[in-house]
């Protein structure tokens, strides 16, 4: 009736809410009585969370008014949806605890280190990939991945996103303007509640999209980790 001709839905990753599930059900029942809409319908999983599927939706509207059609949308998608990389930072290592994502053990030794873990997307689900001490070396973190892994081409804009503290994103902000050649825009958005019941206050994401073939590594993080944990005991 408004004149739409195609639907795409990006949806939050399969492998944590079931949002693409309960949308491929919804297009199959509305196709039982509506079957030239086939072709018409695509439902995206995007395999992302929170803003990374935000950042494909902003970014399709955008392509859409450059001109691009229904297809190029969808293609674009598919392809380079495990493209958009996520970081989210947590300073309460409780939450991970309740979620299982860390051990007491390990949020022992976080705690007594100010430990901060950082995440990101693997194959549709959380996954630490890396442990810094205080804020100011998450944001060296995060500013130092995103100069190494983003495709400039693709990348317009930058979601800094934040659940409690607007000051610590405004702090990453600043330090993407002065520390980087980036000159997109950078929008800062307040996580929501699903999200953010889960991560706690003081946590902290970033999306943009990066290069393919990427890989991420804890290895060198969690050693180093645990060498200054060795040395303090020791007194060293």
């Amino acid at each position: 009736e408004e004149g739409h001709t195609s639907i795409l839905r990006i949806c939050m990753s399969s492998g944590t809410s079931g949002a693409y599930q309960s949308a491929v059900l919804a297009r199959g029942y509305f196709l039982e009585d509506n079957p030239t809409w086939e072709e018409k319908i695509h439902i995206v999983d995007s395999k992302s969370m929170s803003h990374g599927s935000g950042w494909l939706i902003l970014k399709s509207a955008r392509m859409r008014e450059a001109g691009a059609d229904f297809a190029e949308l969808v293609d674009f998608n598919e392809t380079y949806k495990t493209n958009v990389k996520h970081y989210l930072s947590v300073d309460d290592l409780d939450h991970l605890i309740r979620s299982g994502r860390l051990s007491n053990a390990s949020a022992f030794v976080g705690k007594l280190l100010r430990l901060k873990p950082i995440m990101t997307m693997k194959k549709g689900k959380g996954s630490i990939v890396a442990k810094e001490r205080g804020r100011r070396r998450v944001l060296e973190h995060y500013v130092s991945e995103f100069k190494r892994r983003v495709d400039k081409e693709k990348t317009d804009f930058i979601i800094i996103g934040y659940t409690s503290d607007m000051t610590y994103a405004e702090n990453l902000r600043h330090k993407i303007e002065n520390d980087t050649d980036f000159h997109g825009d950078i929008f800062i958005m307040q996580m929501g509640v699903a999200v953010g019941t889960h991560v706690g206050l003081g946590a902290l994401s970033m999306f943009f999209m990066e290069k393919g073939n990427q890989k991420d590594n804890i290895l060198i993080n969690e050693v180093h980790g645990l060498t200054e944990l060795k040395n303090q005991i020791l007194g060293k």
